[in-house]
């Protein structure tokens, strides 16, 4: 079974805290990116998220958003633990950011 609580890590540098699910599945933590497009400092953000119930084989599926804190825009990931024949967790994610913009015709440009 995979565990999502606990820090995690990515290839770029970024951290991410999450802190233990309650019965229905459901979690909080901090994010701090390591990559931004921003000029700001760049401040660790909260997370909400929720976890699927966990399968018979263990590859668990789970959905979270961040609030960033030094940017007018929230990130919504989906993802999936992979544990290998090691043991070792890992988190394979999706992930789409809206960013605020001034005008609807503007919304063209607002999500990457």
């Amino acid at each position: 079974q995979c565990d999502l609580q606990g820090l995690w890590r990515n290839e770029l540098g970024s951290n991410m805290t999450l802190l233990a699910l309650n019965t229905a599945g459901i979690f909080s933590g901090s994010y701090h990116t390591a990559v931004a497009a921003t000029n700001k400092q760049i401040l660790v953000s909260p997370l909400q998220g929720a976890q699927q119930h966990p399968s018979a084989k263990g590859h668990t599926t789970f959905g979270f958003t961040v609030q960033w804190q030094f940017s007018d825009s929230i990130t919504a990931f989906v993802g999936q633990c992979f544990v290998d024949h090691h043991g070792k967790e890992t988190l394979e994610t999706t992930w789409l950011l809206r960013e605020e913009v001034p005008s609807r015709r503007d919304t063209w440009k607002a999500t990457r």
